[in-house]
């Protein structure tokens, strides 16, 4: 019998089945934006040239965590459907192919930036500018980890398809825990500066990847690669990848123009992003839960339990997204001193500050909604979606501001235009029921 076909009792067993993935995984999330907020605020403190190239070069290196989350929420809707069908070996089996994978990729870019640093940070930072060069120092030692890096994403992913993120709870948060402390000791006491944050950084993605390989040995699963297998993840994961793009390059274009507009500019812009993608990962834990549950519930057949979670669950993210919004207003004063004690950055960040606390409780719906979608497996919509926003609101807003000397009021404007225009498509995706499909595998035409 469904939730949605049940009485109270049974609900409120649905809703803290809900919690019980959420809050672990709310955990897990906020861990690794909490070190790059965290390293922010070290670096911060050495000067505007220095924050700002962090700033540069952390915008480069969220491509690897675009990588590792379209790797990690791949994963997991693939297992839980195995898992909701009965079937735990096959949904660890989708997590070891995943790993060699993700190995793959993270050795791949750990290579390639360390020849395509400069241009890259020079590209986005303008020239020749001091910001460029030490960002492209920063860069170089911080890409080391991103062999780590997407093996805990793919790690992350099957874990939580079979509803375990109590393990990823420990292995993420140990590893941030580690670097948080080592991040200061090597930018300070030991001298090293920048070069300190960029090790710390690595430093955490190893060993995080590390553990969570530990995991899959310890299921006593067979770790051979299988091609065919990893040729249908990518099949299956095309869609998410383009989504991710289109995410990359809207937000690699905005700190572009941000750039633009000063050092000043570009360092309060980098403390209103950085905290904007620790709520927006935060918020995400509910998309977490999404995934798993809706996935279970649609491989085991229960197309009204799938259809109940995905409303229960939009209305906690809204519910969510106002408290953030709340904490967000009342810390206006004092958060970006935190980071910087320049008066320019704090008068920089105030600007964008309006945006952020207003795109809250509706960016509270778009995550819970793409992690409902996510698990069903409806990456075809949401891949078209995040395509048609980013042409036709976030990018032409801000290469608008640029052109009109707007300044981060106009960057930031966009980004809400961009939340707001998701979140209707989402609803009407929701409210049609064309993204329910029942069983334990998606064909890669579904997807």
């Amino acid at each position: 019998m469904s939730p949605a076909a049940t009485d109270t009792p049974v609900s409120a067993a649905s809703l803290r089945r809900i919690a019980g993935l959420a809050l672990p995984a709310l955990v897990v999330l906020a861990a690794e934006p909490l070190y790059v907020l965290v390293d922010t605020a070290v670096v911060g403190h050495l000067g505007r040239v220095p924050l700002a190239a962090v700033a540069v070069g952390g915008t480069v290196m969220t491509v690897a965590a675009w990588l590792g989350t379209v790797m990690a929420y791949g994963t997991t809707g693939r297992s839980a459907r195995r898992f909701g069908a009965g079937d735990r070996a096959a949904a660890v089996r989708e997590g070891v192919q995943a790993s060699w994978l993700a190995l793959a990729v993270g050795l791949f870019l750990a290579l390639g930036l360390q020849a395509l640093a400069g241009p890259v940070t020079r590209a986005l930072a303008g020239g020749g500018s001091d910001v460029a060069g030490a960002a492209a120092q920063w860069l170089r030692i911080a890409a080391l980890g991103a062999p780590g890096l997407l093996l805990a994403a793919a790690g992350n992913g099957w874990l939580r398809g079979v509803q375990d993120t109590r393990r990823p709870l420990r292995y993420v948060l140990g590893a941030n825990v580690l670097s948080a402390v080592l991040c200061p000791v090597l930018v300070y006491p030991l001298g090293l500066g920048l070069v300190g944050s960029a090790v710390a950084n690595a430093l955490a993605q190893t060993v995080s990847g590390l553990l969570f390989v530990g995991a899959l040995v310890a299921e006593r699963v067979s770790l051979r690669p299988q091609p065919a297998v990893i040729a249908r993840q990518l099949v299956l994961g095309r869609d998410l990848l383009v989504r991710g793009a289109a995410f990359q390059a809207s937000f690699l274009s905005a700190t572009a123009v941000a750039a633009r507009f000063g050092t000043a500019a570009v360092a309060a812009h980098q403390v209103a992003l950085q905290l904007w993608f620790f709520t927006a990962l935060a918020l995400d834990a509910v998309a977490i839960a999404a995934q798993s549950l809706v996935g279970a519930a649609l491989g085991a057949g229960d197309e009204a339990g799938a259809r109940w979670l995905a409303r229960r669950i939009a209305l906690i993210g809204a519910v969510c997204g106002v408290a953030f919004a709340l904490l967000i207003a009342a810390g206006a004063g004092t958060v970006p001193t935190w980071f910087s004690n320049d008066p320019e950055v704090h008068r920089q960040a105030m600007i964008a500050w309006p945006w952020f606390v207003a795109m809250q409780p509706l960016a509270g719906v778009v995550f819970a909604l793409d992690g409902v979608l996510i698990g069903a497996g409806d990456v075809r919509y949401l891949r078209n979606l995040t395509i048609v926003a980013a042409l036709g609101a976030f990018l032409p807003a801000i290469w608008a501001a640029y052109a009109l000397d707007l300044g981060l009021g106009g960057i930031w404007a966009g980004l809400t235009l961009f939340v707001v225009a998701r979140l209707v498509a989402l609803l009407l995706r929701l409210r049609s029921g064309r993204w329910v499909v029942i069983g334990p595998t998606l064909h890669p035409s579904k997807s």
